[in-house]
């Protein structure tokens, strides 16, 4: 059963977000973690053990805590492009072109990104900018409890068209014989990626961060993931870029009176499907929106095969907030910052110049979150977590890099060096100064 809360409730209870340091793991993970590193440790100390061992032991590391995280070691750290072709063959027609109108959305989307090369000439010179593709890139793509190609492709694709030359995919093996699940195999080559690795959890963001015998370092590392990936990739950012730290999964739905409870109920089903973890939340003035969301949610709920991670999802983080207006309930997501932010009211327009901060808006009834998932064309990986506040969804910049570019002539040094030297000397740093005059005693 999902509940209903005012505006005040919410705000102390499932409106509020713990950080993602202060998350509670299973006690049989504390367990295991004695067991294998000989003392109790919390999150951060057992992901730094990780990392610690992927770095100084390599390849050896990554098989053991496949075998003692996960419950399997991979069969092979490296998967080649032979392998991920036949996955790709041996697809149905239905799912294959499912996945290739997927990937061209994507592709066209992400390629009317503006990205590009500028150069400003003034009569001082030359201003302006190079964009160059980062050389190397990791992407991860969680396993977790079910294989999830869309986010290979939502990942990868943005990569390849920022014209990344190596692009990195690790995921954990799903398969008792130690090799990811065969869909992930036909996405990475309908991706055009070479090889995939095999590995998950905080030892895999270990190898891509320092490299392995396997595994190739890279220069960032992009991707949604659990607890203690996004934990390991807090830890080796600086050695490594990264697109963002993600938790778990959230929509928000502002409706008003012209929606559909069965399908916003729908709506907030899909959601909590994700994860135990993942927030669904209504947001409506409407008490008979409420109420008859809160009657569907429990009539649909009970014939999906996830019921038991939807009913944990609507027990622990989701719900319905009743506001006093529609204008409040935009307040609320402003202040939420919700993942996905889906409007579905009478005139979603009236609405948009209102919302602030939200990593992807769905603006509709027709706008359902679910196909942002899989074929809209934007990224599905977004900010989570409060984090749209100062972050962005997965995109082509996240894979380039912006080179600035002097070059001053001559008359243009002359004009404006004097006011450099100036502020050096304001500054104390007098061979600053004398860099800039030395230029003109030669002039």
């Amino acid at each position: 059963m999902i509940r209903i809360f005012n505006a005040a409730e919410a705000a102390a209870s499932i409106l509020e977000r713990a950080p993602l340091a202060d998350a509670q793991v299973p006690d049989s993970w504390l367990a295991t973690w004695k067991d294998m590193f000989g003392q109790a440790l919390g999150v951060e100390e057992a992901v730094a053990a990780i990392i610690d061992a992927v770095r100084t032991r390599g390849d050896a590391a990554l098989y053991e805590f496949g075998n003692r995280l996960d419950g399997v070691a991979p069969a092979s750290l490296c998967l080649e492009q032979d392998r991920l072709e036949a996955a790709w063959l041996a697809l149905d027609n239905e799912t294959a072109a499912a996945m290739q109108l997927a990937a061209d959305r994507v592709h066209a989307f992400h390629e009317r990104q503006p990205v590009s090369d500028w150069v400003y000439e003034s009569a001082d010179g030359t201003l302006g900018q190079l964009v160059r593709p980062i050389e190397k890139v990791g992407i991860y793509v969680p396993g977790g409890t079910a294989p999830l190609p869309s986010a290979l492709l939502m990942s990868a694709i943005p990569a390849r068209v920022a014209g990344v030359p190596e692009i990195s995919i690790i995921t954990p093996p799903a398969s008792p014989a130690g090799e990811p699940a065969p869909i992930l195999l036909a996405a990475a080559w309908l991706a055009g990626v070479p090889r995939l690795y095999v590995s998950g959890g905080a030892q895999a963001i270990a190898a891509l961060a320092y490299g392995t015998e396997s595994v190739p370092a890279v220069d960032k590392i992009a991707g949604p993931g659990g607890l203690m990936t996004t934990e390991a990739k807090r830890q080796v950012y600086g050695q490594v870029g990264l697109d963002g730290l993600y938790g778990p999964t959230e929509t928000m739905i502002v409706a008003d009176e012209s929606a559909d409870p069965e399908v916003v109920a729908a709506d907030l089903l899909a959601q909590a499907e994700h994860d135990v973890l993942a927030s669904a939340i209504l947001v409506t003035p409407s008490v008979r929106l409420a109420e008859s969301v809160q009657a569907a949610v429990g009539q649909m709920l009970e014939d999906l095969p996830r019921a038991e991670i939807i009913a944990g999802s609507l027990e622990r983080g989701s719900g319905i907030v009743l506001v006093d207006s529609l204008e409040a309930g935009i307040g609320v997501a402003n202040q939420y910052a919700a993942e996905h932010l889906c409007l579905l009211v009478a005139d979603p327009d009236q609405w948009l110049d209102r919302v602030q901060h939200a990593g992807g808006v769905f603006m509709g009834h027709h706008s359902s979150e679910v196909l942002g998932d899989y074929v809209a064309g934007p990224s599905h990986v977004m900010p989570t977590n409060g984090s749209a506040r100062f972050s962005s969804p997965l995109s082509v910049l996240d894979f380039v890099r912006v080179v600035s570019l002097f070059g001053l002539n001559e008359a243009g040094a002359q004009r404006i060096g004097p006011a450099a030297a100036r502020l050096a000397e304001t500054e104390g740093l007098q061979a600053h100064a004398r860099a800039v005059t030395a230029r003109r005693s030669r002039s």
